[in-house]
């Protein structure tokens, strides 16, 4: 395995790649790899005949106040997972690397970033627009692997490459899991020991409203009662709101009448830690 920091060298690789036609599997990261990630990379073991695999923490998708600072890093402890995979190349660039000096650009979507994590991180999804366009730019990948617990972020990643014309397939993985149904996070290490107990709740309360739901409990049929039950059961657990909310899962859009295309998307904080979720009533994923 190969550790790159510049990008004129492994652009230099991947012509040479795409000369010999390999089929190159793209995972970008942003380090502090876990099982989520590493589920990612062995896909794209699978159906790629090179991987890359990019660990950078992109500073433009942070806003004023949050963790950009507190961010986990751990790059020998990511490299040691991804060579034990067999990955082929790491691309691991500095800040300056990726926004030289007069750097100017921003890649902006108008209508999936409006609403939930959107309306919540001021220019969130410009940085990530951004950087994920930088990225399929120098590594030119046919395929590239993405985890569904950031759901809106994968939406708008298919959303840009269709827009853009980009020859890239975008697929993306289920959400991995820990025992007690906490969505893998590399956020997760920030949490106490107690937050990390209670952080569990929130896909046993999630679950149980949509079970209610399947099974016609009274008024579960309601999405504003189902919004309720939820929040007060995470409440009265200490945890802080950030927004539930109900949406179809192709195009986001804010549904009231429940069907197997609605998702529950959540965002909680506890222990100063936020975090994200999503929940399907229906089989998923595309």
């Amino acid at each position: 395995m190969k550790i790159i920091n510049k990008i004129s060298e492994l652009k230099t690789i991947t012509k040479e790649l795409k000369k010999d036609d390999k089929i190159i599997g793209f995972v970008p990261t942003m380090g502090a790899l876990h099982e989520g990630h590493l589920k990612l990379v062995k896909k794209a073991k699978k159906i790629s005949d090179f991987v890359i695999v990019s660990i950078f923490i992109n500073p433009t998708q942070f806003g004023k106040n949050e963790d950009l600072d507190k961010y986990p890093r751990d790059i020998n402890g990511d490299s040691q997972k991804l060579k034990d995979l067999g990955v082929d190349i790491v691309f691991f660039p500095d800040a300056e690397e990726i926004y030289p000096e007069n750097y100017q650009t921003v890649v902006s979507l108008s209508k999936i970033t409006k609403g939930l994590c959107g309306d919540r991180r001021e220019g969130h999804f410009d940085g990530v627009a951004t950087i994920v366009l930088k990225l399929f730019n120098i590594v030119t990948p046919n395929f590239a692997f993405f985890g569904l617990k950031d759901y809106q972020q994968f939406v708008l990643i298919k959303q840009l490459v269709k827009d853009l014309n980009l020859d890239i397939k975008i697929i993306g993985i289920e959400i991995v899991r820990e025992e007690d149904g906490l969505a893998m996070s590399s956020r997760n290490l920030n949490l106490t020991k107690s937050g990390r107990k209670k952080a569990g709740l929130i896909n046993k309360v999630i679950k149980s409203a949509i079970s209610k739901f399947k099974s016609k409990v009274e008024n579960f049929e309601n999405s504003d009662f189902i919004i309720e039950y939820i929040q007060n059961n995470l409440e009265k657990e200490g945890f802080t709101i950030d927004y539930i909310e109900l949406r179809d899962r192709k195009n986001l859009i804010t549904v009231h009448s429940i069907n197997e295309d609605s998702m529950i998307f959540i965002a909680v904080f506890i222990d100063n830690v936020r975090l994200i979720d999503n929940f399907s009533f229906g089989e998923i994923y595309d």
